[in-house]
Parts: structure tokens; sequence; C-alpha cells
């Protein structure tokens, strides 16, 4: 465990938790640390097919913390410069994860925790979660979010969330497409371990595969470079071993090797 995070481990699968929940699981420097240094360790465990992201308490992230954010406005734009780029650096890390990462959100999303929802792959929320890009009430705005913010909610609803800095359900976020599935407070873990159990069940090479093709595809020209490269891609598994055996048990009407969740 760390100081801000609790990282848990149960065979395959493993639930990262912000740890903070008197401050709402609001992140700072150290958190931010934390979190690229958890998210580094865990993507590069071969034995390792998902990862639940949640927070502890009421809330999933309230975004920056206070005695954080009082202490960067004193310093020098150097130093603001460093600071933000290893939150970019986090979310990328996050991002850019070979192993499918679930967020399970509750309460405050706002601001910066939004964007830690947005880097994850499959986002479930609770019916009383609330949204909010609330930088601009503050006379900033969420540059390093917003790559992936924008792409989880879509432009239309960027261009009115961040400027107005407005709170919003979890209903409008499923709306938008910013969250998959919006479910009942007290149905929200059992949601997240059927969804755990679907990825778990799934090929390991495939699941890693099918996360960063999503991510090598997306807004590519369909010209010949990327049908050639996708064709490829599917002969390489195909003929790997975890391809062969995936299709065989499916063929035989048995499980495959990597077995039941």
């Amino acid at each position: 465990m760390t100081t801000t995070l609790e990282v848990q481990r149960s065979g395959r699968l493993a639930r990262v938790y912000l740890n903070r929940p008197a401050l709402r699981n609001a992140f700072n420097d150290a958190v931010i640390a934390e979190l690229t240094q958890t998210f580094t360790s865990l993507g590069a465990d071969p034995n390792l097919h998902c990862i639940v992201l949640s927070g502890r308490g009421t809330a999933f992230c309230a975004g920056a913390d206070l005695d954080w954010m009082r202490r960067m406005a004193g310093q020098s734009w150097d130093d603001n410069r460093a600071d933000a780029q290893a939150l970019a650096d986090m979310l990328w890390t996050l991002y850019r994860c070979p192993v499918p990462v679930v967020a399970q959100i509750q309460g405050d999303c706002y601001a910066g925790g939004l964007g830690l929802a947005a880097v994850c792959d499959v986002r479930l929320a609770s019916q009383d979660a609330v949204f909010c890009l609330s930088e601009a009430r503050l006379g900033l705005l969420p540059a390093t979010i917003a790559p992936y913010v924008v792409k989880a909610m879509g432009e239309p609803a960027a261009r009115r969330y961040f400027v107005t800095a407005e709170r919003f359900s979890a209903a409008e976020a499923l709306a938008m497409g910013l969250v998959h599935e919006c479910v009942a407070a007290a149905a929200l873990d059992a949601r997240v371990d059927a969804v755990v159990a679907a990825l778990l069940a799934n090929g390991p090479m495939a699941l890693r595969a099918c996360k960063q093709l999503v991510q090598d595809v997306v807004d590519r020209p369909i010209d010949a470079d990327l049908r050639a490269e996708t064709a490829r891609r599917i002969a390489d598994i195909r003929a790997s071993a975890e391809g062969r055996e995936g299709v065989m048990a499916f063929l035989d009407k048995r499980k495959p090797s990597w077995g039941a969740p």
C-alpha cells in the first residue's frame, strides 16, 4: 500500500483505490507520482488482466487538493510547468496502460477526477455521481485532461461544459457517452464485478491487443496502410498459441486454457 493509494491484488485482477476519503480523494503531486508508479508497475505485469480504479469513501475524485493548489499558486512558471507535466504524464500512463482499466465512479467526479475517469476503458457510474469541469470557475482551464475528456464526452458536450463549469448528473454523463452505464448506488459493486468477470473470461493477449487496436485506429483514414496493418494483426493473433487455443476451445465447446474468471 502507498501513502495515498490502496492496491489490492486477487489473481488476475487488481483494484486501485484513491485513499484520501476525508479530502474526497482530491489529488496532489504525491498522488500523481504514486498513480504513475502504480500503473506503470501493474501494466508491466503479464499475469494481470484487469484493473479497477475507484475511490474510498463517498467520492470518486473531487479534483485537485486545495493545499496543493494554494502551494502551486505561489510557485514560478517553471515550477507550474513541471508540475503540470507530471499530471499530463500520469494521465498518459493510465491511458496507455496495456491492461484494461475499469472506472467505478460514485459521488463527486470533478475536474482532474473527471480526467482520471476519462482515461479508463470502461466507465461505470452510480446514479448519485455528479460531474463537473470546474476549472473555468477558478480562472483556470482543463488543459491536461482535455484530450481524454473531449474523446470521452464528445466535442459538443465539451464545448458547453468546459466554458460553463456547470455540474451535470450521471444520467447526463450517460447520454453524452462519458460513462458507459449508470446504475443504482447499491448495484454498482455488482455491476463492476460483472464487467470484470466478462474481461477475465477473455484471452489475456487478446485483451491487450484489442485495447491497443482501438487506440491505434481511431481517427486514422481507412487507407491501404491501415488495411494492411489490421490484416497483419489478425493474422498474428490467429497464428498465436492463444488464438489457436481460443478457436479450438470454441469449436470443441469447452473452456479455453486461461479458464473461467
